[in-house]
């Protein structure tokens, strides 16, 4: 048994009737190159099923702790059955992108069965021009952005022979659930533990509490933050780097999302982005958020919706360090940085934006990496589940947290193979809620390519595709820059 993180509790309380809390990924495949000539559920299996024990998040289920005493945990479900999770569906003809993105909305909109391990795959076959697909989510309560990149690779081989994997030393055996006894004895037991795990590591935390996204919007948040570094420097901590406060603009992708998503996804290449980042003395992720705020703006002024502000976005950011590689659950953090879409010259925007990261990961360098980790462990366990709902319906509170998501996931260089089948892309797909906006843009880098996936509430972003285009065009309009 290993018990969910006071994080990792906090993305599976999320959950409501429109908010699910898993993220997915959409791998565009090939199988021309497959040795047999064949590729569906059957080859997919063939590859997978062997190699399951090198994940094992894939063959644990969660049990609560009866009265909210404690978190929940993961056990190995010993009634596991592959063919509940491992599925196959065709699309009708021409089986075009866009039918592939309709599909994969609807399948992600769709909560997971609790009662089950927390993930499901889908072989998909019917694309034009002979292509396949094979989609697959995962509770983010069990894995973050790395981990879940690290757990979709084991099914992935660098050739289109599939590799020998070692066989599980002991197969898993069928263990019964624990007892409603045993699990409350444990629920005890971590609630004891728990004020030792708030004191050790959340008075040095709360200091940095108004870094956090939105913390303007909440009375108190500046004062809890000032008093507690007062204590933190009393004790001998670090000096606090100083406050940002940044405001997001109100924007038709922020407010009360509905339980329909929207998805799209296509790809520029990595090269071009080199191009710039290296003419421009910017990094990968300035270029990637220079693309974003171009294709925001021209996506805004569509809907007649542009801000004379800059937008605000969330960046995600793994702090999983050497000793923590093989750990489970969640080992991320977030920092904030201003979006240009209130400059209309692509060169203004460009200086902006280097400049607007720079300040961003000078301040997140300054904040404690444990800090959502440490933070979360305030919320009392029996109240953990209406504490989340409640923040991520926060849509109503003067001003917006911040507007968007952007993540930028790093991904391997090598072409690789599904049961034979070349690997053309690797597409995220994520999550949208009502606190962290109805639109997310999450991309991974792939052979040459960064490739986009583009998640949103289907009332708020219905022309989603729009925004794929306008990020290409915007690459395009980078480039010519560079070389002008």
């Amino acid at each position: 048994m290993q018990q969910l993180t006071s994080l990792d509790a906090q993305f599976l309380h999320a959950e409501s009737p429109t908010t699910t809390g898993h993220v997915g990924s959409l791998v565009l495949l090939d199988p021309a190159t497959a040795p047999d000539g064949r590729w569906d559920l059957e080859a997919v299996r063939a590859v997978f099923e062997p190699r399951m024990h090198l994940s094992p998040p894939l063959r644990r289920r969660l049990v609560e702790v009866p009265l909210g005493l404690g978190r929940p945990y993961w056990v190995d479900d010993p009634h596991f059955d592959i063919e509940f999770h491992l599925r196959e569906l065709a699309l009708p003809a021409p089986g075009t992108r866009e039918q592939l993105g309709e599909q994969v909305a609807r399948i992600h909109a769709r909560p997971l069965d609790r009662t089950r391990p927390l993930w499901e795959a889908y072989v998909i076959t019917g694309l034009e021009d002979g292509k396949a697909a094979y989609y697959s989510k995962i509770h983010h309560s069990a894995i973050d952005g790395v981990s879940g990149a690290e757990i979709l690779e084991i099914l992935m081989d660098l050739t289109p022979e599939p590799r020998d994997v070692e066989p599980e030393e002991e197969p898993t055996a069928a263990r019964r659930l624990p007892s409603t006894v045993e699990l409350v004895r444990r629920g005890l037991t971590s609630a004891a533990l728990n004020p030792v795990e708030v004191i050790r590591a959340v008075p040095r935390s709360l200091s940095y509490l108004d870094e956090l996204p939105g913390a303007a919007n909440f009375p108190g948040a500046g004062l809890v933050s000032g008093a507690a570094g007062l204590v933190s420097r009393a004790l001998g901590g670090g000096q606090h780097v100083g406050h940002r406060d940044l405001h997001a603009p109100r924007t038709p992708f922020n407010g009360h999302i509905t339980s329909h998503r929207r998805f799209a996804f296509g790809s520029v290449p990595l090269d071009d982005v080199k191009l710039v980042k290296n003419h421009f003395e910017m990094t990968v992720n300035d270029v990637v958020m220079t693309l974003t705020a171009a294709a925001l703006r021209r996506w805004l002024l569509d809907h007649d919706a542009l801000p004379s502000s800059p937008l605000v976005v969330a960046v995600p950011v793994s702090v999983r360090s050497g000793g923590h590689r093989d750990q489970p659950g969640n080992l991320v953090s977030v920092m904030t940085a201003e979006l240009p879409t209130h400059l209309a010259d692509p060169y203004e925007r460009l200086v902006f934006m280097r400049a607007s990261m720079q300040e961003a990961k000078r301040h997140f360098d300054a904040v404690p990496a444990t800090l959502l980790q440490d933070l979360s462990l305030v919320i009392p366990t029996a109240l953990s589940g209406l504490a989340a709902r409640t923040l991520f319906r926060l849509a109503t509170v003067p001003g917006v947290l911040f507007n968007l998501f952007v993540s930028n996931i790093p991904g391997p260089r090598q072409p690789l193979y599904i049961a034979g089948a070349k690997v053309e892309g690797i597409f995220p797909v994520s999550a949208v809620t009502d606190w962290t906006g109805g639109l997310n843009i999450t991309l991974f880098s792939y052979e040459g390519d960064l490739d986009f996936g583009l998640v949103a509430c289907r009332e708020m972003v219905p022309d989603v595709w729009h925004l794929i285009g306008y990020l290409q065009d915007a690459m395009q309009e980078l480039v010519d820059l560079a070389g002008s």
